[in-house]
């Protein structure tokens, strides 16, 4: 694609989840770094609207679909908004019923339309029981990256650059005061029950660093239950804030980029570290890297993965969701004591 007239637009969709939406800023940032005169557009849900935020050159379209844009007839509205902004290509990072029938209509106006390749049959290959397939699949930053290729923009991933680390308010620095402890953030939640590290588990390796005196550690959740289970935890450390429910994302991701290790599942947070270049910790259960999601950039042994001697299905399935009988403590197998050694490791790095 080549318009010599004005720069190239591109509207980038890609509606949810978390942690599928942050892993867009890294190819974002390689794709403005080679092409530096092209325009995006990202049609996502509003919450995720901060991601983007310190990403140059990147402006951010509301999909509002429960409401004007719901439908066949809210699509065609927000099909007829994205139209006035001149858009000349679409990169659909989603590819879901939303984006096809979003797809249908820019081809009325023959607008070059791509979408990823989810890579559903290698996945399926590879966390089936029988015959496994287990291998290293692409990344899901290499399957956005096929789909500005397929637009006629291949890109380096390797030439991302991390975000920058970003001031801090007085408001947030009073939450969370200023000394001389390093600040490591810990997200002891995920969407599925199957990639949680055990809570009373990470409570010893909450105590574990809270006793060196040496951290400040910052817990991560969402939602009232999470909220009130890590405020009720935080209470029995003198070390140990929540911030769950207290800061906007915007100002929790200040403060992420200012972290000096996060500890993460296999989850939106992990991501999120990962764009600003913080070192991620990660613990898997029955997911595993090999699927494609693993955080931008982090060294492999940044990951603490279960015993695949005692659970050989590991990975049971791509978000968790599955456990076959007998995997329910898969993450068992990873002890505290190793996770404090880890993060000790990679702080001392």
């Amino acid at each position: 694609m080549d318009k010599k007239d004005k720069p190239v637009h591109i509207l980038v969709i890609r509606l949810s989840a978390l942690g599928d939406v942050a892993m867009m800023v890294p190819v974002l940032q390689a794709l403005h770094l080679k092409y530096p005169d092209i325009r995006t557009t990202i049609l996502t849900k509003k919450a995720f609207a901060p991601i983007f935020a310190e990403v140059e050159k990147v402006e951010v379209i509301v999909a509002k679909v429960k409401r004007e844009h719901k439908g066949f007839q809210g699509l065609w509205r927000l099909y007829r908004e994205l139209k006035k902004r001149e858009i000349d290509a679409v990169a659909d990072l989603h590819n879901v019923l939303r984006s096809k029938i979003l797809k249908k209509y820019f081809s009325l106006s023959r607008t070059p339309f791509f979408q990823i390749d989810k890579g559903r049959k290698e996945k399926k290959a590879l966390t089936r029981t029988n015959n496994k397939d287990f291998k290293q699949l692409k990344t899901t930053h290499e399957r956005y990256a096929e789909v500005f290729h397929a637009l006629g923009f291949p890109l380096d991933l390797g030439a991302a650059t991390p975000l920058q680390r970003q001031p801090l308010s007085k408001e947030i620095l009073n939450l969370i005061g200023q000394n001389t402890q390093k600040w490591i953030g810990i997200a002891p939640f995920a969407a599925h029950k199957g990639k949680m590290y055990p809570l009373e588990r990470m409570e010893e390796v909450i105590q574990n660093l809270n006793d060196t005196e040496k951290y400040k550690i910052l817990l991560y959740g969402g939602g009232e239950r999470e909220s009130k289970y890590l405020e009720n935890l935080s209470r029995h450390y003198a070390n140990t804030l929540n911030l769950a429910g207290k800061l906007a994302l915007k100002d929790e991701l200040k403060v992420i980029s200012n972290l000096d290790v996060m500890v993460s599942m296999d989850s939106g947070n992990a991501h999120l570290a990962a764009n600003y270049g913080i070192p991620v910790v990660t613990l898997w259960g029955v997911t595993h890297p090999y699927a494609g999601f693993y955080p931008f950039g982090q060294p492999l042994g940044n990951a603490l993965l279960p015993n695949r001697d005692r659970y050989p299905l590991i990975p049971t399935s791509i978000y968790g969701n599955k456990v076959p009988p007998g995997y329910e403590k898969v993450m068992e197998t990873i002890t505290p004591q190793s996770v404090v050694e880890k993060i000790h490791k990679v702080l001392a790095n």
